[in-house]
């Protein structure tokens, strides 16, 4: 027998049907990658057509961010490299702070063998680009582009290999994504920020203070995080400091417990639900029904607050990072204007040499030598359902690099020259590691039985047969 509705007008439980497969769509990170991927194609496109101009133009464009002395002169470009992609750091630090918290991360001996194999996995294209570099008399300091991998592509494609990849796998590989990205925001902090500018730096540091004392005095409401945090990014843009790591910083920082009582919240929701039942009159309208609107009120404040600020503020930028920051970074950051360059001197360009050759043979080496070693040398154990197919799989995947790559690609070079060649052999890097892990998989790994999948952070859970979540 269906139960009723709490609603009363089908059209709004048709209105909450639609959102609900919207939110399936901008929850999926296969979706995701492919609207990324098509900004940056879309780029490609634009770039070496005659809106090229107008585009630039646009970019150039000047803003001005903030009051007084707080205030951020930049332009649109910077806007999006440096503001926006503050936010896409907010969603990362989330993700990390959840790790630490309640995930992979949580579990030193657990997390030690992906952690230690994304080591290996930024250091061997480092290794790889320097070498490539000395012999061929190219830019060294561009030796961080190939080190980083893309985890909304790398796990996008992944997901395109179904049940090739068990659940284990894509642990695994998520949390050597998730440290691969804590190495790439310390490289960015350490070696592509300006020099720093003393005071600015104080004021940064006294506003982390702010941060840490409104989390320890157990605030829970995320507005005054988010003003901190902003006036904590313009210190940082000033100070000389990467302003996106402030994003970082403020997830950090947001308290990841509820403020409400969980033991308590059922005994005392059933008891709101019979106050609720007592002052309810079917026979007045709810306007009038000043005691009923009131406990209703009361109830959906406590409700609001059972979530922890973490997780408010994930839900609040998620799709906006998703679905907005990130193509829109991809479609800035992958313009190639290839009309009127000297192709022979891309293809030719130990940049491009060193930063391809880093992200296609540099990762992979990397975390497979690592992983085989420390299994080796009985340090740690593969998790129970990878095989070391599946660890080439994961080291070959390793090489699909865009955001963090482009990223640095544009803090690392001056001349426009490099920084093309860079960008084109980030792009096709990524693009010969994708298409090679798709390959290894299907040539190495068996199809395995459907029944559990993981969920959008990596965590295992149990599938119906349609692909809802069930308890």
């Amino acid at each position: 027998m269906t139960r009723p509705s709490i609603y009363e007008e089908p059209a709004v439980v048709r209105r909450l049907e639609r959102r609900g497969a919207l939110a399936a769509v901008t929850g999926s990170g296969t979706v995701a990658a492919a609207v990324m991927l098509g900004a940056a194609l879309l780029a490609l496109v634009v770039a070496n057509t005659p809106l090229y101009q107008v585009v630039e133009y646009l970019l150039g464009l000047p803003l001005e961010i903030g009051v007084g002395r707080l205030s951020v002169s930049l332009t649109v470009e910077q806007f999006v490299n440096d503001f926006l992609m503050a936010v896409f750091f907010l969603l990362v630090g989330i993700e990390l702070k959840y790790e630490v918290t309640v995930g992979q991360l949580r579990r030193p001996r657990q997390a030690a063998l992906p952690m230690l194999a994304a080591v290996g996995g930024v250091c061997a294209p480092a290794l790889i680009y320097l070498a490539v570099n000395l012999v061929e008399g190219g830019a060294l300091r561009g030796w961080a582009v190939p080190i980083a991998t893309d985890i909304a592509f790398a796990l996008g494609v992944v997901s395109l290999l179904g049940e090739r990849v068990s659940p284990a796998t894509k642990v695994f590989f998520q949390t050597l994504a998730i440290a691969d990205d804590i190495l790439a925001i310390v490289v960015i902090a350490l070696f592509y920020g300006q020099t720093p500018d003393l005071a600015w730096c104080v004021a940064s540091l006294a506003l982390v203070a702010v941060l840490c004392g409104l989390n320890r005095a157990r605030v829970y409401s995320v507005g005054p995080y988010v003003a901190v945090g902003i006036l904590l990014w313009a210190c940082m843009f000033n100070s000389g400091v990467h302003a996106t790591l402030a994003g970082v910083i403020l997830a950090f920082a947001l308290p990841s417990r509820s403020d409400v009582r969980l033991s308590e919240l059922g005994d005392w929701l059933g008891r709101r639900a019979r106050d609720l039942d007592d002052t309810y009159d079917d026979e007045h309208h709810v306007l009038g029904q000043h005691d009923f609107t009131e406990g209703a009120w009361r109830v959906e404040r406590v409700m609001h607050h059972v979530t922890p600020p973490l997780q408010r503020m994930e839900r609040y930028v998620a799709v906006f990072v998703n679905f907005c920051v990130l193509p829109l970074f991809a479609f800035v950051n992958a313009e190639l204007h290839l009309v009127g360059e000297n192709l022979g001197a891309i293809v030719g360009s130990p940049v491009a040499h060193g930063a391809y050759l880093g992200a296609v043979l540099g990762k992979p080496l990397g975390i497979i030598l690592v992983t085989w070693l420390l299994v080796r040398l009985g340090f740690a154990r593969l998790p129970r359902g990878m095989d070391w197919g599946q660890v080439v799989t994961v080291g070959v995947m390793g090489g699909v690099g865009f955001t963090m790559s482009i990223l640095i690609t544009g803090l690392a070079f001056v001349s426009p020259e490099e920084a093309i060649a860079a960008k084109c052999a980030v792009l096709l890097g990524s693009l010969t590691s994708a298409v090679l892990g798709i390959v290894v998989a299907r040539l190495i790994t068996a199809p395995r039985a459907p029944g559990r999948s993981v969920g959008r952070r990596g965590r295992p859970r149990r599938v119906g047969p349609r692909g809802q979540r069930v308890s």
